[in-house]
């Protein structure tokens, strides 16, 4: 027994003296676990991520149903119920259903030409030197006007009908495109291209099969992030001149002082944001899923 005790002894001193026991004992020491909901970058499961969503619009129509209680004046903000119950009207009236489906043309219409144009634009200018020197005058001169003063020249030039409306998006989105696309595409590392190039790839084959595919979830992520921008522009756009629409409507009650549709419509818009900004997040993991966070 004695001998075994020894035996074990000393191979403990001898693990406790090799290279990095030490470091490693004392990391294994000084280290704490981290709990799953601070812990940073980290992983958490679909029932946490439901369970915190839910709590997060529960916090919100409850601060929205507390300040509208407290309001000495309720026509300057309904609670949640009257905005939903005007919403239901809206949408039994079929105002809703017409106004939003002219307002998704426009954007749907204007935003796609715009991402078209920034993807084409964008890509060249992040690959090529030369076709960044020729755009880079043009584009920071033109980005720097207010695409919202544009609105005038629109209406004078291209009528009252929707060309001005789809032309005011495009020009208030697509150097947000451009230049956010040609960051992403020269983000790409430059191992890669000369791996592809030493590979014997040419450079169609470089920008169709590692320029593009590189870039591609980086690309989904500024359509995603912009469209913010497409919205502001439909308002701005149906607030000037427009029969339809649902910043038309905001406008139309506005004049009636129906404030709970006003929020009402407002809702409209932010439910659109999250759907389109799930629908892209979606497209991004199923496009690019080594790309994932």
């Amino acid at each position: 027994m004695e001998t075994t005790a020894s035996v074990h002894d000393s191979l403990a001193e001898r693990a406790a003296d090799t290279p990095g026991a030490q470091d490693k004992a004392a990391i294994a020491v000084r280290g704490r676990r981290q709990a799953s909901l601070l812990r940073i970058r980290g992983e958490l499961g679909l029932g946490w991520k439901i369970g915190l969503g839910a709590l997060g619009v529960v916090a919100f129509l409850s601060v929205w149903a507390v300040k509208a209680a407290m309001m000495h004046k309720r026509s300057v903000l309904p609670t949640p119920a009257a905005t939903w119950s005007a919403l239901l009207d809206l949408k039994s009236a079929g105002i809703l259903t017409t106004d939003l489906w002219a307002s998704l043309q426009r954007v749907l219409i204007g935003y796609s030409i715009s991402v078209v144009i920034g993807v084409v634009v964008g890509v060249a200018i992040g690959t090529f030197a030369s076709v960044e020197a020729f755009f880079e005058a043009q584009i920071g001169f033109l980005r720097y006007i207010p695409a919202t003063a544009l609105t005038p020249v629109f209406l004078l030039l291209l009528g009252l009908d929707e060309a001005p409306k789809i032309w005011l998006i495009i020009v208030g989105t697509v150097f947000y495109n451009i230049l956010m696309t040609a960051d992403v595409a020269r983000a790409v590392p430059r191992e890669l291209l000369n791996a592809s190039y030493t590979l014997g790839a040419g450079r169609i084959t470089v920008l169709r099969r590692v320029i593009l595919r590189h870039s591609a979830p980086g690309i989904i992520d500024v359509a995603r992030i912009n469209l913010a921008a497409a919205w502001l522009m439909l308002v701005v756009a149906e607030i000037l001149a427009a029969k339809q629409g649902l910043a038309y409507q905001v406008v139309r009650a506005q004049r009636f002082r129906a404030v709970d549709k006003m929020f009402a419509i407002l809702l409209v818009f932010g439910l659109i944001g999250l759907a389109s900004d799930v629908l892209l997040r979606w497209l991004r993991n199923l496009s690019s899923p080594w790309a994932r966070p």
